[in-house]
């Protein structure tokens, strides 16, 4: 999705809509990953590989108002419901603002298109990419993209 991956969309329509019901279909089973997803106010979690039968069933679920889970991801929802969800990674520091900008970076765009797609000036961009930086305590670009690579803003085109 270009702009926002499905955390941030996610958020975004649990903040503009509360009622809007997101069921996230992700090839993420990681644990950092599916707990953000929680976090974010997805009211279902559907693993890409799930058959058929399944999606019927999480669609039908998160629009009647339950919650769907894959079972792949059981542990993960274990440890969320013995109330391991609370924020614990540098990634919930982050200003939905930096969050954007970091996946924007992680994406190859340069600061003159983040500036523009953003509505921001290109110095407030450095700032903000600067802030990035010093929060995760990682050193120039590369390192801002292995990161967004490492917590699933983006994934390796490669």
């Amino acid at each position: 999705m270009p702009g926002l991956n499905g955390l941030e969309t996610a958020a975004r329509a649990q903040k503009e809509s509360p009622r809007t019901r997101v069921l996230l279909l992700s090839m993420h089973k990681d644990e950092e990953y599916v707990r953000r997803a929680l976090l974010s106010g997805a009211a279902g979690y559907l693993l890409k590989d799930a058959d058929r039968t399944e999606l019927e069933l999480a669609v039908r679920a998160v629009a009647r108002g339950d919650t769907w889970l894959s079972p792949g991801i059981s542990r993960v929802v274990a440890a969320f419901a013995r109330g391991e969800g609370a924020p614990r990674g540098p990634l919930e520091l982050l200003t939905r603002r930096q969050r954007e900008v970091l996946q924007l970076v992680a994406e190859g765009h340069s600061t003159k298109e983040i500036a523009h797609r953003l509505e921001l000036s290109a110095k407030t961009v450095d700032t903000h990419r600067a802030q990035l930086m010093e929060r995760l305590g990682v050193h120039g670009v590369p390192a801002l993209v292995r990161y967004a690579l490492r917590v699933g803003m983006v994934r390796d085109e490669s």
